[in-house]
C-alpha cells in the first residue's frame, strides 16, 4: 500500500511530515468542506460536480447566516454584502484550478488498484479580508478564501458484517445549519461520540428520539415495502413495491450527495 498523504494550501504542497489527518485539518480551520473519492485508478473524482455545487452552496449559506463558521472571526452579515459577485462560478473556478494542480501530484505515487480520498475545505481568511477590503467581485474572492485540499488513500468505512447489520444509537439534537457541511461539526461530533454505546457502529441524530434525521458520518435511509404491498415472493421480483424513506431536507438534514443520487 502506498503512503499517500498530501496537503495543498492554495495550490502549494506541504511537506509530508506537516500533513495533518483529515480530522485535525477540519478542527483547526473553520469553513465549508466536502469529501469525495477517486475512481478508475485516480482518473475521476466521483460525483465531483455535485460535491462542488454543495461546497459552493454550503460556503454561501455560512457566509449569509453563520459567518463565524466560515471565518476565524465572525463578522456581521452586512460587512460582506455585495462583495462577492458570481459566487458559484467564482468558487468553482477557484477550487477546480487548485484541484487540477493537486491531484496529478498524488496520482503519480499511486499503485494500480488504489484510490484516493480527497477532502476540500474552503476557509475565510479574515486577515486578507481586512487587507483587501477595497476589492470586489472575483478578485476579492480569491484574496479572501483559502482552499485546503487534503489527499490520502481511500479506505472504505466498515459498519459491521453483512449478516449482523449495523448497530445504531439515536442521539440529539440535529445539526445546526444542517443544510451546509462545515468543519465545526467535527468538534461537535467528537462530543457526541462520547455518548455512543460500545456496540453501536453509527450514531443517528434525532430531535425527539422518534424521527430519524441523519448519521454522524452517513446519510440514513430505510428501504421498505410501500403501503398496501404484501411481503411475499412477488416482492422479491418486483422492485416497484419497495420505496426508500429518508428525512426531508426541511426536517434539518444535510443535502448529501449520495442521498440525492439514491433518491433519483
Amino acid at each position: 500500500m502506498s503512503n499517500l498523504d498530501f496537503l495543498f494550501v492554495n495550490g502549494v504542497v506541504s511537506p509530508p511530515s506537516l500533513t495533518p489527518s483529515v480530522a485535525t485539518l477540519l478542527e483547526t480551520h473553520p469553513g465549508a468542506y466536502t469529501t469525495s473519492r477517486t475512481h478508475n485508478n485516480g482518473s475521476v473524482l466521483l460525483f465531483w460536480e455535485r460535491h462542488l455545487n454543495r461546497l459552493a452552496n454550503s460556503a454561501r449559506i455560512l457566509l449569509n447566516s453563520k459567518p463565524e463558521l466560515l471565518f476565524e472571526i465572525g463578522e456581521s452579515r452586512a460587512s460582506f454584502s455585495g462583495k462577492f459577485s458570481n459566487w458559484d462560478s467564482a468558487m468553482k473556478s477557484l477550487v477546480n484550478d487548485l484541484m487540477r494542480t493537486a491531484l496529478p501530484v498524488a496520482v503519480e505515487d499511486m499503485k494500480v488498484g488504489e484510490e484516493l480520498a480527497v477532502t476540500t475545505l474552503v476557509s475565510g481568511n479574515m486577515e486578507n479580508w481586512r487587507r483587501n477590503e477595497g476589492l470586489d467581485g472575483e478578485e476579492m474572492f480569491r484574496e479572501v478564501f483559502d482552499v485546503y485540499i487534503r489527499v490520502g488513500l481511500y479506505v472504505p468505512l466498515e459498519f459491521g458484517l453483512r449478516e449482523n447489520g449495523a448497530h445504531l444509537a439515536a442521539v440529539g439534537p440535529g445539526r445546526a445549519v444542517a443544510n451546509a457541511k462545515y468543519s465545526e461539526w467535527v468538534r461537535v461530533r467528537k462530543h457526541l461520540e462520547k455518548l455512543r454505546p460500545p456496540s453501536a457502529t453509527e450514531l443517528i441524530l434525532s430531535n425527539d428520539g422518534d424521527h430519524m434525521l441523519e448519521g454522524c458520518l452517513t446519510n440514513f435511509f430505510v428501504v421498505c415495502l410501500r403501503d398496501g404491498s404484501e411481503d411475499d415472493a412477488k416482492a422479491e421480483e418486483d422492485l416497484t413495491v419497495y420505496e426508500v424513506q429518508t428525512a426531508p431536507i426541511s426536517d434539518g438534514v444535510l443535502p448529501g450527495v449520495i442521498r440525492q443520487i439514491i433518491i433519483e
